[in-house]
């Protein structure tokens, strides 16, 4: 099951990466919560529900030309995934681009993510999850 889950969490990046909110959405429970770090904690600290999802989503894409995830590395935490790699962005108004590490953590139950929690750096992740770097 836990490579099953892998693939899902490449399937929501990959949604992400293309800006296609329904088809983000559709490997999503209708339970998630969507908790972002930085550049993506545009309107609020915490997402609930499909609805505030896609309004999140939308605040994230308007406020960023590109906003597109790069991996390095997926590991496997059985019911969970830690998804390693870089973010790359560039401000809509500003032009400003930044490209930074950045770990996306999702919870996956029944073939659906349930909670995705993103961080800022990997070490960030590592030590809220209690892993080895």
């Amino acid at each position: 099951m836990s490579q099953e889950n892998v693939e899902i969490v490449r399937k929501v990046i990959d949604a992400w990466n293309q800006r296609d909110a329904d088809l983000g959405l559709s490997y999503l429970a209708p339970e998630i919560e969507w908790l972002p770090a930085g550049p993506a904690a545009v309107e609020r600290a915490v997402y609930r529900g499909y609805d505030e999802i896609a309004r999140g989503y939308a605040a994230v894409w308007e406020t960023w030309d590109v906003f597109e995830f790069h991996e390095s590395e997926v590991r496997d935490l059985g019911d969970s995934v830690l998804w390693l790699g870089r973010v790359k962005m560039r401000g809509s108004a500003s032009q400003v681009e930044l490209d930074q590490e950045f770990a996306v953590h999702n919870l996956v139950r029944t073939g659906k993510v349930t909670r995705t929690l993103t961080f800022l750096s990997w070490q960030e992740a590592f030590e809220a999850l209690g892993l080895a770097e």
